[in-house]
């Protein structure tokens, strides 16, 4: 059991703010943080990694890391961090950058025949793809087998290809290496497919933690789906008025009434639902 109850001062989105994190985390479980821009998630992993100073404790099942007279340095916990940015040495080769972190060949030889970068192994970092970067990252992480994986948007930069292709890499690599994985990821799709367990955090607290469905499903009575969006675009076809509408990574049509068409202008953040086979357009705010 991960055991996180710190408070930390800091400037949010809307300016000063207390984070404010009380969180229970069930020993080999993959969370998810979701929530928006300054709302505290990259700070709560940073903390965590002992990368920032906080108030209060943090507890791995009987090891304290923090409390009010123990700081663990971060090189002493048994944390592997992938940042967004990759943070590889960038002159170094792909086995240099793993044996960086810890002296073990025989591990390096096995991460690197799972993430398929054996052919790869001599190659200057550098020089790698942005796909092949962060495969690299995570192994450099799990080099230690660590008891906490934190991932800070670790596939945001990818296409959808590669994204969806290394989530179960990580999803297998967090299984065999039986760590604690924390994700912070902004992307729907990715934390209902990996995720046991998500935490939303706004302004610097935990307001909701469950299951994903519990989480993230956000129908109700007879809505047969419910989905966040952004009008791109809105024309008349005929008599017709049609909406453009992102939602996550795709474009969607969606035909408007004469009420819809009205309210809503491009720019607007919308929730599209249905009932039975008619959309329904509500703006959200």
């Amino acid at each position: 059991m991960i055991n996180i109850d710190i408070i930390k001062n800091l400037k949010g989105s809307n300016g000063n703010m207390k984070l404010d994190i009380n969180l229970d985390i069930k020993k080999g479980s993959f969370v998810s943080i979701l929530g928006k821009s300054g709302s505290g998630k990259t700070t709560l992993l940073r903390i965590l990694a002992g990368l920032e100073r906080a108030n209060g404790n943090i507890k791995i099942e009987n090891e304290y890391w923090l409390d009010e007279k123990i700081f663990i340095h971060p090189r002493q916990r048994s944390v592997g961090f992938v940042f967004q940015d990759y943070a590889l040495f960038p002159n170094m080769s792909v086995r240099e950058n793993l044996l960086f972190a810890k002296k073990d060949e025989k591990l390096a030889d096995m991460l690197l025949k799972m993430t398929e970068l054996l052919q790869l192994q001599d190659t200057p970092s550098m020089m790698l793809s942005g796909g092949q970067q962060q495969r690299v990252a995570i192994c450099r992480a799990l080099m230690r087998k660590p008891k906490v994986l934190l991932l800070d948007e670790p596939l945001s930069a990818l296409d959808m290809q590669m994204r969806e292709k290394l989530q179960m890499e990580i999803l297998n690599l967090h299984k065999i290496f039986e760590t604690t994985t924390i994700m912070v990821s902004h992307s729907p799709n990715e934390i209902y497919k990996m995720s046991d367990f998500v935490a939303l955090i706004e302004d610097g607290k935990v307001k909701k933690y469950g299951t994903p469905k519990e989480i993230l499903l956000k129908t109700s009575g007879s809505q047969k789906f419910s989905f966040g969006g952004r009008i791109l675009e809105i024309y008349k076809a005929d008599i017709l008025h049609i909406a453009v509408i992102a939602i996550d990574n795709q474009i969607v049509e969606i035909v408007l009434d004469s009420n819809e068409a009205k309210i809503l202008k491009v720019g607007d953040s919308v929730r599209v639902s249905t009932k039975a086979f008619s959309p329904v357009v509500a703006k959200v705010g």
